[in-house]
């Protein structure tokens, strides 16, 4: 996006360098009015900048970022002097704890914000120099009553490298410290995209009905640096994120918050890629639920919506010349290991994720007789849980399966 300065001089802009791969920083950058004489304000930043406005003074430029769980607003001068601003932006994306929120600045600076926490979907709130003031509560009528999970942070080595991994789990209303608890592991999409402590409709249901809820920011997640988000260039998916999942698993067991013989898994688009890679790698896993799957990377990049931008940003060459590279990082090369009972859940309309990858793995599971199911959504594309009917169908689709492989001792 493109900004010009409220003196008619600038123009502020979001730009990555144009390289070949999947993910690259979006750095903040003022230019003369002409186009010339461009110069980056936030390359020292390492994190991918948007939502660019300008401060009334026309000196400084104010932007969105995601670091390490959390969407931050920060402050840039044409100095180049980077301030970060406030972090408790979001509550705008309701079903899964993906980082969101949206500001405004105002001529004389005062912040108006989307304010969000764990517990709270989006309220309104101000900073000036007064400070920070909420000034609605929108939804304290239908959740003050109500007793949430609470959200931990939790942070361990990944047993891949060492790579430190950070997340979260959520335990039940009434969790009682010392007694184990049957566990599902939640994996967002992306894969470069962010979860951090926000409020989710979803995820506070599992905890609900009994489980503890993990999530985390993976290895190619954003909001950790470039680095961070490349170490999954042309390994999505593969062991080496398996690692990053399982060992924040093993240490939730070894905390001994979670049984180790109730482990469920779940995740949608990047997300249900990697659940189904993983239940070819291990048979830990109770039950599995693969949401809006890339089950063979062949057919997929032949057949939606995104292979123009795919080929070339996600691939070492095309599926004809490197067509074992696209078979290894294939859930359906691992089929043949799969003893774990699944559910598949795609949108009948799905270009991104075509219904016909849900098809592959669904034939190949009952072709080696595993228990396994397909719930076919009519008329729903890529975003499978847009309403609220199907939001809610979709838990309850998910926490069916799991409970009837739940082990309650």
């Amino acid at each position: 996006m493109s900004v010009i300065s409220p003196n008619g001089r600038y123009i502020a802009h979001a730009y990555d360098d144009g390289r070949k791969v999947p993910y690259r920083n979006k750095i903040l950058t003022v230019l003369d009015l002409d186009g010339y004489n461009d110069q980056p304000l936030t390359a020292d930043l390492d994190r991918s900048v948007s939502d660019i406005q300008w401060a009334g003074n026309g000196r400084k430029i104010y932007f969105k970022y995601d670091d390490n769980g959390e969407r931050k607003v920060g402050r840039v001068s044409l100095e180049k002097a980077t301030e970060f601003v406030l972090s408790d932006i979001g509550g705008s994306s309701l079903g899964r704890p993906y980082l969101s929120g949206s500001y405004t600045v105002s001529k004389n600076e005062i912040i108006a914000y989307t304010h969000g926490t764990a517990h709270r979907p989006a309220d309104v709130a101000v900073k000036d120099l007064r400070g920070l003031r909420v000034l609605t509560s929108l939804n304290e009528d239908l959740l003050a009553n109500r007793v949430l999970g609470e959200v931990n942070e939790i942070r361990y080595p990944s047993s891949f490298d060492g790579t430190e991994i950070q997340g979260w789990y959520i335990t039940p209303p009434g969790y009682e410290p010392g007694e184990m608890y049957p566990l599902i592991l939640e994996i967002h999409g992306g894969p470069h995209s962010s979860y951090g402590p926000q409020f989710t409709a979803e995820l506070q249901r599992f905890a609900a009905e009994g489980y503890v809820v993990f999530y985390n920011n993976y290895r190619g997640s954003s909001g950790y640096g470039e680095d961070f988000a490349l170490l999954l260039q042309y390994k999505y998916s593969s062991e080496e994120d398996f690692a990053d999942h399982m060992s924040g698993v093993d240490e939730l067991i070894n905390q001994g918050i979670a049984d180790s013989n109730n482990l469920f898994i779940t995740g949608g688009s990047a997300g249900g890629i990697a659940t189904a890679y993983a239940i070819g790698l291990t048979d830990r896993f109770r039950a599995a639920v693969v949401a809006k799957p890339v089950i063979n990377w062949v057919s997929k990049v032949l057949t939606a919506d995104s292979y123009i931008y795919q080929i070339p940003y996600q691939f070492p060459g095309m599926p004809w010349d490197e067509y074992e590279h696209y078979w290894k990082r294939s859930p359906l090369s691992l089929v043949g290991n799969v003893s774990t009972p699944t559910m598949l859940i795609t949108g009948e309309e799905d270009q991104r994720t075509p219904i016909s990858e849900t098809e592959q793995f669904y034939q190949a599971l009952k072709l080696r007789k595993i228990d396994s199911i397909m719930v076919r959504v009519p008329g729903s594309f890529h975003g499978i849980a847009g309403r609220p009917s199907r939001l809610n169908a979709k838990v309850d689709n998910i926490l069916a399966w799991f409970d009837r492989y739940r082990s309650i001792d």
